[in-house]
């Protein structure tokens, strides 16, 4: 049978989450998906192998999660197929390190209500790590808190955003009570 790999950079300030206390999360991880785990933690190399490739691109994503600023119980949210990660580079927004974090603030808000509000809207989780926000949950809803959080990196006033993702919602229960009543 093959073996594939899969190699994932970790900032170090993350391999700690990763591994959890006494190697938990790591060995939940391993064991979850069937796959062997490696970590250099002075260089933050995650080495991923395993036989199923599925598995591995999983894992891949899962650890990405993490290091990219999410906790690892909610990364595991990855594991459910309808559940995706999408990562928004602020770099592709501005170069200036003064706009990089203005555009960092302007997402997470005033004690992180903005962040708080476009989760609770999109029924995602967010993550503002470094020069990457993270967007984790289903597909759709990923698809529309990106939109939100790209309106807000472009300039589109908060109260825009909330709008365009209140409307999202109504529009997704909508079609779920209709499905219901079918």
């Amino acid at each position: 049978m093959d073996r594939y790999e899969y190699v994932v950079k970790v900032p170090k300030d993350r391999i700690a989450v990763l591994i959890g206390e006494k190697g938990a999360k790591k060995r939940e991880l391993e064991d979850d998906l069937a796959i062997a785990i490696d970590i250099d933690s002075e260089e933050g190399d995650v080495r991923l192998s395993g036989t199923d490739t599925i598995r591995l691109f999983t894992a891949q994503e899962i650890v990405k999660a993490i290091a990219r600023g999410f906790n690892p119980d909610v990364a595991r949210m990855l594991l459910k197929p309808e559940c995706t990660l999408e990562l928004l580079n602020i770099t592709d927004y501005t170069r200036s390190r003064n706009q990089i974090l203005r555009l960092k603030g302007r997402v997470i808000g005033e004690s992180g209500k903005a962040r708080s509000t476009i989760e609770e809207l999109s029924e995602t989780h967010i993550s503002v790590y470094g020069k990457t926000i993270g967007i984790l949950g289903e597909a759709d809803a990923v698809s529309a808190a990106k939109r939100g959080i790209d309106m807000l990196l472009t300039g589109a006033p908060h109260s825009t955003v909330f709008s365009v993702l209140e409307r999202w919602r109504r529009n997704k229960r909508g079609k779920e009570m209709a499905g219901e009543q079918a």
